[in-house]
Order: structure tokens, then C-alpha cells, then sequence
């Protein structure tokens, strides 16, 4: 049994999970599991360079995490990052600042290397499972990039592309420095339109439609299940392995998109850091299960972040 501590520092946001693991019989036995809303990619797409004031969120969320690890006795700590800071022209500055704060240097990982931990850490518990036919897809909606990743006990195919709910959000959502509230129909036919060329560049290397099983990750999927289910709060437990229907995912995403900041705001499940950029995630999860003809999607709460406790472990 090995105490592992994983970083994974993505677009939107920051994520610890500290977990005994014991590689003998596949067990990750969770001690702690947080997220924290930073929002580093802010304005990547559009400066090519991390904001000052989304540097120091992050180090603060680092520095939080620090206390956690050292509390738990992690033997060993591994810090992923992902999309903002592959694309990001000061990256050197959200490196050095990390390693000043955990010991450990930040791991700009590429998308291929992405794919397969979020591949691991979604599929690793499904074995046996007889209610879900191989291969499956594994979707990771991110905030900048999304990665799609085909395979059964292995990734047979694996691509990142950008298209993310905040890259989409910026993109095209964004206009005098304010989100549209609600965006207009035909903001919405440029975000469908980039997802649907990001889709044609995803097939040329994964066989999407030959999958059997659809399984989503990641908070835009998370959160379209809370929805789903009319959580009164958001209940991990109650989303991990939660089916959604593609009818359901559509009437959600329609709704979505035509609310209002304050109707969004108001949904109980919803966190405070996604209100503006759900539209966006949801409208990106839809298309993929329109594309590729799943009739549901397997909600996993377990992702790139345990994908990254088994490489350490």
C-alpha cells in the first residue's frame, strides 16, 4: 500500500486527490478528494499568456493543497498539468511558482499522455462489469481541451483537441468583456460548428462510432447529471456511475443555453465557478453523443485525477 497525493491542474480548475493505493488488488482507497474553481486558462486563447491574477488563484489553491498533503503523509506527489499551461507563452512562471510552493515540478503533459490517464482512472473500476459492452469511449470535456480515448483493458486510440466549455466560453461567448446572457443563436452555430470540426479531427485517429459504451468526465458532464437528477446539492456519489439519456442531455443543454446568468446561478448543484461556462460544456457533450450515436453517457467521477494516483503509485 502506497500514499499517493495527485495534482491535476487543468483549465478551469485545480483538483487533489490523496488515496492509499495498492496496486496488488487495484484498490484506491480515497482519504481526500477537493476541487477548487481557478480558472487559469483566463484569456489564454485569446493573450497566449497565464493572467497574473490567475497565477496567484492557482498558488493559493497549491498552497492549500500543500497543508492537506503534509497532513495526510503522502509519500509520494505528482502535479499534472494540462491545456492553459501547454499553451501559454509565460508558462516558466506557473512552474517555478508550484515548485517553490509543493517541492514537486508541474508536469506539462501532452494530450496523448492526458487521454490515458483519464482512461485509466475512468475505466480501471468497469472491469467485470457485464452491463456495459467494450470498447468504450472515455470523454474528458475540459476546460480548454477535450480528450477522447477508445479502448478495452488498453487505449487503442487516443486525441486531444481544443475545443473546452471556457475556451468555447471565450471564444465565442464573450463580447465587451461579458458573457451573453443568454447567447444569441448564432453565437451558439460558431461554438457548434468549431465542435463539430474539432469532431472530424478526432476521427481521423479514434474510431468514435465503434465504441459500445460513452463514458463522460469532468465537471460539464458531472454537472449535467446533477442537473439530470434534480440533485438538491451536488452528491458525488449520487452522479459516479449515474446514465443520462441523450434526449435528457438535449433538453438540459437547451435550457442551458437560452437561461439567464441568475437561472443558472440558481440551480442548486451548480458550482458558482461553472455558472458561465456550462452552456458551453454541455453543447460540447451533446454534439459528441449526437455524432457518435450513444443513446446515453456513463457519468464517472473518477478521471484523469486517479489515472495520475495509479502512475504514481
Amino acid at each position: 500500500m502506497t500514499r499517493v497525493a495527485a495534482v491535476d491542474c487543468g483549465t478551469n480548475s485545480i483538483r487533489l486527490l490523496v488515496a492509499d493505493a495498492d496496486p496488488a488488488t487495484g484498490e484506491l482507497t480515497e482519504l481526500d478528494r477537493r476541487m477548487t474553481i481557478v480558472r487559469l486558462g483566463q484569456d489564454v486563447d485569446r493573450t497566449g499568456r497565464l493572467a497574473p491574477e490567475a497565477l496567484e488563484r492557482t498558488f493559493a489553491a497549491c498552497r492549500e493543497y500543500a497543508g492537506i498533503i503534509k497532513e495526510h503523509g503522502a509519500e509520494r506527489v505528482r502535479f499534472v498539468a494540462t491545456s492553459a499551461s501547454r499553451d501559454a507563452e509565460n508558462r516558466e512562471d506557473f512552474v517555478r511558482g508550484v515548485l517553490d510552493i509543493l517541492g514537486v515540478e508541474p508536469e506539462v503533459i501532452s494530450g496523448d499522455q492526458e487521454a490515458e490517464f483519464s482512461f485509466t482512472g475512468a475505466t480501471k473500476e468497469l472491469t467485470g462489469r457485464t452491463d456495459l459492452a467494450r470498447p468504450y469511449l472515455v470523454v474528458d470535456i475540459g476546460g480548454g481541451s477535450t480528450e477522447f480515448v477508445v479502448g478495452d483493458d488498453h487505449v487503442r486510440a487516443a486525441r486531444s483537441v481544443d475545443i473546452g466549455c471556457v475556451r468555447m466560453t471565450e471564444r465565442h461567448l464573450v463580447h465587451g468583456g461579458k458573457v451573453s446572457d443568454p447567447p444569441t443563436g448564432e453565437q451558439i452555430a460558431a461554438i457548434r460548428a468549431d465542435v463539430e470540426a474539432a469532431l472530424d479531427l478526432a476521427e481521423r485517429t479514434v474510431p468514435l462510432r465503434e465504441a459500445r459504451t460513452l463514458v463522460g468526465l469532468a465537471g460539464s458532464v458531472t454537472t449535467v447529471s446533477a442537473i439530470a437528477q434534480e440533485l438538491p446539492e451536488y452528491d458525488s456519489a449520487r452522479i459516479h456511475h449515474s446514465r443520462i439519456s441523450r434526449d435528457r442531455v438535449r433538453e438540459i443543454t437547451e435550457w442551458l443555453l437560452r437561461s439567464t446568468h441568475a437561472e443558472r446561478a440558481a440551480v442548486p448543484s451548480m458550482h458558482p465557478g461553472r455558472v458561465d461556462v456550462i452552456g458551453a460544456g454541455a453543447l460540447v457533450l451533446l454534439a459528441i453523443m449526437e455524432r457518435t450515436g450513444a443513446e446515453e453517457v456513463v457519468v464517472s467521477e473518477h478521471d484523469i485525477l486517479d489515472g495520475i494516483a495509479w502512475s504514481v503509485a
